[in-house]
């Protein structure tokens, strides 16, 4: 092992305790997304006295913070940590963990400033189970001039994944209005509602069979009427459809919207469509970095896996979009426990767990000094990201 991968490791044992504190204490103490007050405090407490120079609040978000290492003239790369809680279940998704993993790494780069020259953030993302910040941090701009912006995700089966493909979001709150009437005495004069809605999914299955392989619409009704003897004049669906890509993304909600007019129209109804949620990218890929990343998986003993076809959503693809970004799976226990179970959020506390987080901490930290000081290596990485994103949004 060379010399810098020694000093990497040492600087991460010197703070692996401190993370494994921090872990197990966020596991305790969940908090739900966009209240993660005291969660945000601690990890940002810890990298003030480390010797960032801290802003907390941040971007706007009253939980999120950044972490910034003014290291000298160079480029600039993003920890991203996370540590919102599900509800009952508390860290079933693992971030008290890999939240801890981000901030190790911090540590670790603050030790070795003397390696490399740049600026270092750790930002603190609240509320990545809901409405997640990463989302609006970008659209700020927090990430456009970025060189890189990286985490790893907490996962199981014993493999670890260099990247965590997703696909692209869009949720709508679609809303039908038409009369009431007695669903009986007087059915001619009512407008029904349901019956708008209902012909609504009607025609969006209809549509499947010429469904692309990556669209995936999927549908609740919220509210169908009161009463069986009135004809409701009021219904709601809540809707989110999934693409490969932010461009075909449009092409979908073009399609939603004629299949929402349309049954309105024919029903004597009028629609409205509300966004549920704010846009979720899909991951513009990043081949290099994930070539890197699982050539220091495999060198620091990780086992490595092949990362599988895009399924579920994350708002580090919006951060994707902006500049060059990867959400490895790190894999904390050889069992394969799914994740949102509270036998996940148990193997966050375990051993092996902590000897992932370390490993997976060394990997960040070495991958985060190959774009400080590898210039070839930074523009082939630059370059692959301006090509991935050409093609996301000619798709």
């Amino acid at each position: 092992m060379s010399e810098l991968k020694e000093k990497i490791k040492e600087a991460i044992n010197k703070h692996l305790d401190t993370a494994i504190a921090l872990s197990k204490d966020l596991a305790e103490h969940p908090e739900l997304p966009y209240q993660e007050f005291e969660s945000s405090r601690k990890m940002a407490e810890i990298l003030k006295e480390a010797g960032f120079e801290v802003t907390y609040p941040y971007a706007g978000y009253d939980t999120a913070y950044c972490a910034k290492l003014d290291n000298g003239d160079g480029p600039s790369v993003a920890l991203l940590a996370e540590y919102d809680a599900l509800p009952e279940i508390g860290h079933g998704c693992g971030h008290n963990l890999h939240g801890s993993l981000s901030v190790l790494s911090g540590l670790a780069l603050m030790d070795l400033k003397d390696k490399f020259k740049g600026t270092l953030y750790v930002i603190g993302t609240p509320a990545e189970e809901e409405n997640g910040a990463k989302i609006g941090m970008a659209e700020q701009g927090i990430f456009d001039d970025m060189s890189m912006a990286v985490m790893m995700h907490s996962s199981s089966g014993g493999y670890s994944l260099p990247d965590m493909d997703v696909l692209s979001l869009r949720c709508y709150e679609v809303e039908f209005f038409g009369e009431t009437a007695h669903a009986v005495a007087a059915p001619w004069n009512g407008k029904s509602a349901l019956s708008a809605a209902r012909k609504f999914l009607d025609l969006i299955d209809a549509r499947r069979e010429c469904f692309t392989p990556d669209i995936h619409v999927n549908s609740v009704i919220l509210d169908g009427g009161k009463a069986p003897n009135i004809i409701p004049d009021y219904s709601k669906i809540r809707m989110e459809f999934r693409t490969s890509s932010m461009s075909r993304l449009e092409k979908v909600d073009e399609m939603i919207k004629k299949c929402a007019n349309a049954a309105a129209m024919a029903l004597d109804c009028t629609v409205t469509l509300t966004f549920g949620l704010s846009d979720f990218a899909d991951m513009v890929r990043n081949y290099p970095l994930e070539n890197k990343i699982t050539e220091l998986m495999a060198g620091y003993g990780l086992k490595v896996g092949d990362v599988p076809p895009a399924s579920g959503s994350s708002d580090v693809g919006n951060i994707s979009y902006r500049c060059p970004a990867m959400q490895s799976m790190l894999s904390i226990t050889d069992e394969n426990f799914a994740l949102h179970t509270r036998d996940f959020r148990d193997a966050t506390l375990k051993p092996q767990a902590h000897d992932a987080m370390a490993k997976g901490a060394c990997c960040l930290a070495d991958l985060s000094l190959k774009i400080f000081n590898d210039d070839s290596f930074r523009n082939t990485v630059y370059e692959a990201w301006q090509k991935e994103l050409k093609n996301k949004q000619s798709d």
